[in-house]
């Protein structure tokens, strides 16, 4: 049998804070919340005994943790690499070449989808909206996301993640967050955007 999970000191200060935020009787309320803390601690997956330590804690039955669990996507029920990488192929990151950055994952990663590396440096996921449309297309690794990728740029944020370096999060086409492409076509005076005259 294994052993009962536990939270880490700072993990259970968190949990406390959460908890305290809903009524004496709802705290099932915090399900959500307390299945993350405890998937990040547990290296980014719930173990059995993860899920039933959150029932225990919020005083529910524990089928209704794993109902919670299995039913949100954001939740792993099994182990994941180090780096999970999701790649979204939803219709605009799809229209947007999404194919193309499953595919340099893939060849890069010499893993399929749904797949870990070897190593547990990997794995490989697709998912649905990650909400960064106007970006596409995109992936999330980890909490990071990367956007306006080319089979290329993906390939170069895998190289440096398995070299331990960090990539630059964000758009990886020199755009600045979500301002168009070729950049500002309109508000480009600075006094009207900042309510100012000459």
């Amino acid at each position: 049998m294994s052993a009962p999970f536990v939270l880490t000191s700072d993990n259970e200060a968190l949990a406390q804070r959460i908890i305290a935020k809903y009524p004496h009787g709802r705290q099932a309320s915090a399900v959500i919340p307390l299945l993350d803390i405890v998937q990040r601690q547990n290296g980014g997956w719930l173990s059995r005994e993860a899920m039933d330590f959150v029932a225990q804690r919020l005083d529910m039955p524990a089928i209704r943790v794993y109902e919670v669990a299995s039913f949100y996507t954001m939740f792993n029920l099994k182990p994941i690499g180090r780096h999970f990488v999701q790649v979204c192929t939803t219709t605009p990151c799809w229209l947007r070449g999404s194919d193309a950055i499953v595919h340099a994952c893939e060849k890069r990663l010499g893993i399929g989808l749904g797949d870990t590396t070897a190593d547990g440096a990997f794995t490989l996921v697709e998912v649905e909206c990650l909400g960064a449309c106007v970006n596409a297309p995109m992936v999330q690794v980890g909490d990071d996301y990367y956007e306006d990728l080319t089979p290329e740029t993906m390939t170069q944020i895998l190289d440096d993640l398995a070299a331990g370096r960090q990539p630059r999060v964000g758009p990886q086409s020199g755009r600045k967050t979500s301002e168009p492409l070729p950049g500002l076509t309109t508000l480009t005076d600075a006094a009207v955007q900042t309510g100012g005259t000459d």
